[in-house]
């Protein structure tokens, strides 16, 4: 989407569709999401890592027979297999944090594999207006150009997948938290999805996050989308610049993302910071669409930054304080229900404001994001803060008690009942 102006012209389509190739993601995830998160919670987090990075692998070798004027369909085709990869990877960070650290480090360490998708998002802002510039004149020299971008993502890819193949483990030796210990001594036939599925839409301060997660992300991805748009209405001629802001939008947001996780490790603080982080990305977003068009793009490196710290900052937040406050259910299925909202706002998010920046201007789409950003703090204002993790957590490390093998006959069972006699 960062060269929508590029490829719109190579394949003769309009903007519209090469949004799609963005938004295909974001379709695909919502009805996919209960398969992915039932697959987690039955399989495992490696079979769910290797079918996401195979799938991406698959897709990327699938778009390299699309380097030719009107072969948009096999691009989009092989854009929805990489979406379909995109379901199972999302939902993982939450959970891995979970899975292999303990209370001390689970909110940073979520924040880190919040990041890896992250430094993507960031390398897809830099590279490709390098890679492709715009040959409006010379079709052959762009497809050429293409070719480079395309086949270096499907070789990357595919040696992510042999890596993932290689190092990935299901879960380490001994439970790193009490919290874990208790959910692994639980009998797998206890366990039901659908009632998992429906405790957590009884949650009432849950779904009023996963409305307002809903919010935040789907207009971040919104911005990502239409970015080239905004910057090019303004300042044109400045692809490799949209890019560059892009890049500086995504890179800020992975140090806001490492910065918030620190703080939550540090603090607990859960729904105070999730709040101020929200209202600061309001203000940062107000702050971009009033000086848009001042023409210094000086000035868009700058509120383009602040507004991707908070933003992004926002992600890891907003899966801690639900697997926080969804605690015991799974971390998978809560981060995964978050993605699906935040996918739905994304698609209704970039057509509306797709149709109100091409029709009047950037600053009409973007003050229609500020509005439902502004119904988001609200919200966000009204969870019940309920840590159960944390206190199940803090109630057992008050007793002292270390981490057990999981297949020890005697240590799990009094441990639960510990855990029993604190709740």
């Amino acid at each position: 989407s960062i060269l929508s102006n590029v490829f719109a012209g190579f394949y003769g389509v309009s903007f519209t569709q090469i949004d799609w190739l963005s938004m295909v993601y974001m379709v695909a995830y919502v009805p996919l999401i209960l398969p992915a998160t039932w697959l987690l919670d039955a399989r495992g987090l490696r079979l769910t890592a290797l079918l996401g990075a195979g799938l991406n692998a698959v897709g990327a070798w699938l778009k390299c027979g699309s380097l030719a004027p009107r072969r948009y369909p096999l691009t989009l085709a092989a854009q929805a297999v990489c979406a379909v990869a995109q379901v199972f990877i999302l939902g993982l960070p939450s959970r891995i944090a979970s899975v292999w650290f303990g209370p001390t480090e689970v909110s940073t360490a979520c924040a880190v594999a919040v990041l890896g998708n992250q430094l993507g998002t960031a390398i897809g802002f830099l590279l490709p207006p390098v890679l492709v510039p715009n040959t409006p004149n010379d079709i052959d020299l762009m497809a050429h150009n293409i070719s480079i971008m395309f086949y270096g993502t499907a070789i990357v890819s595919t040696l992510l997948f042999f890596l993932a193949g290689v190092v990935f483990e299901e879960k380490p030796k001994y439970p790193p938290s009490h919290s874990q210990a208790v959910l692994q001594t639980k009998p797998p036939e206890d366990y039901s999805y659908k009632q998992s599925i429906i405790n957590l839409f009884k949650n009432i301060p849950f779904i009023l996050l996963l409305i307002s997660y809903g919010i935040m992300t789907g207009a971040f991805y919104s911005v990502s989308t239409l970015l080239n748009q905004m910057i090019v209405t303004h300042y044109e001629g400045e692809e490799v610049n949209a890019g560059r802001i892009g890049l500086t939008l995504v890179v800020a947001g992975m140090v806001g993302s490492i910065i918030c996780g620190l703080w939550l490790d540090y603090t607990k603080t859960y729904k105070p910071t999730t709040l101020i982080v929200y209202i600061l990305s309001f203000i940062g977003l107000l702050v971009f669409t009033f000086t848009l068009d001042l023409g210094y793009l000086i000035v868009v490196f700058v509120t383009g930054g602040v507004l991707g710290f908070f933003m992004t900052g926002y992600l890891p937040l907003g899966f801690e304080f639900a697997v926080e406050i969804t605690y015991p259910e799974s971390e998978g299925t809560s981060s995964g229900l978050l993605n699906a909202s935040a996918q739905i706002f994304g698609i209704i998010f970039t057509l509306v404001q797709g149709k109100l920046t091409t029709d009047y201007s950037p600053r009409a789409g973007n003050i229609f994001l500020c509005a439902w950003i502004f119904v988001g703090i609200i919200l966000t204002a009204l969870i019940k803060s309920d840590l159960r993790r944390h206190n199940v957590n803090s109630g057992i490390m008050n007793l002292d008690v270390k981490a057990v093998p999981v297949d020890s006959p005697v240590e799990p069972e009094s441990t639960t009942l510990k855990i029993q006699s604190v709740l």
